[in-house]
């Protein structure tokens, strides 16, 4: 039965942030309860709903855009383990796919991944495994071309041993970069996601010899208490 009001003054009460608690269900984990938790009180979380992004992480590649200005208008992007494709969403409004901009050029944007992805409006998706013999030649003929940024958000599937963990995602990218070698044009850029663990020397220093310049940036919309970085390589040397 609902409480009734004591009396006292509650003006202000309802505009107040009130945090979201979640019971923890029978059956439900409490690491489980506290993700959730955490995805309700997550404001990246809300205002990727009322905005109409697919995910969170749209907004990580947002605030990398904003600060290296890699997604410009007529760009042809590659976006490597696309799914949900918050990032290809972020891409198509930035590389002007839909061409809404007039008197800007038009981008390309091209989404890969292993499972199937709902359409996204500007935005070519296709079912393919990037690792397999010919993706790159398939990929540049879909784009009509070589490609201007190649980006990827990919995780490793988690086996619940960080250092394990940290490995196998590092060794993601460096695949996702031999990968970009193939696919971009000169100047071109890369963009993917690392776990922070100390097994990255080798990746950096690849990165290095093929690009003009490497940074390593945490954006905002990365969690904080997440080991997550991502590297933004830009100016390919072809």
């Amino acid at each position: 039965m609902a409480k009734k009001p004591s009396g006292k003054n509650t003006s202000g009460r309802g505009q107040r942030d009130l945090k979201v608690k979640v019971k923890t269900a029978r059956g439900r984990k409490l690491s489980s309860t506290r993700w959730l938790q955490r995805q309700l009180n997550d404001p990246y979380v809300k205002r990727a709903q009322a905005e109409g992004y697919r995910g969170r992480a749209a907004y990580k590649i947002l605030e990398l855009d904003d600060k290296y200005r890699f997604l410009v208008p007529g760009a042809r992007v590659v976006d490597l383990g696309c799914a949900p494709g918050g990032w290809c969403q972020v891409a198509v409004k930035r590389v002007n796919a839909l061409g809404e901009k007039s008197g800007k050029k038009v981008g390309t944007v091209l989404g890969i991944d292993l499972q199937e992805v709902e359409p996204i409006a500007g935005a070519e998706i296709h079912q393919l495994d990037f690792m397999e013999d010919g993706a790159d030649e398939k990929v540049k003929e879909w784009l009509g071309g070589k490609a201007d940024v190649v980006m990827s958000d990919m995780a490793a599937a988690s086996s619940g041993h960080k250092q394990t963990d940290h490995l196998r995602i590092i060794a993601l990218c460096e695949t996702a970069a031999y990968f970009a070698f193939d696919v971009l044009e000169k100047g071109g850029t890369f963009v993917a996601k690392v776990l922070a663990g100390g097994a990255e020397g080798d990746l950096q220093k690849l990165l290095k010899q093929k690009f003009e310049k490497v940074a390593n940036v945490k954006p905002p919309a990365s969690r904080s208490d997440s080991s997550e970085k991502f590297v933004v390589a830009t100016g390919f040397r072809g």
